[in-house]
């Protein structure tokens, strides 16, 4: 019986409480206020484009 061969996956950055996120093209600004603890990647999304990580809270 043939084996499946292991991909190597990136490893995705866990997103955690107190993490801010901000668009590049409109400024708006979101702060994690609970973590979930999924296994996927979450990419928050605005004006069309993936939000960067930005600074902690201001």
């Amino acid at each position: 019986m043939p084996t499946k061969a292991k991909t190597a996956k990136k490893p995705t950055a866990k997103i955690k409480k107190g993490d801010a996120y901000e668009c590049g093209v409109c400024g708006y600004r979101i702060i994690v206020d609970e973590a979930c603890g999924c296994a996927e990647e979450h990419v928050f999304i605005c004006c069309d484009k993936k939000m960067k990580k930005a600074a902690g809270k201001k």
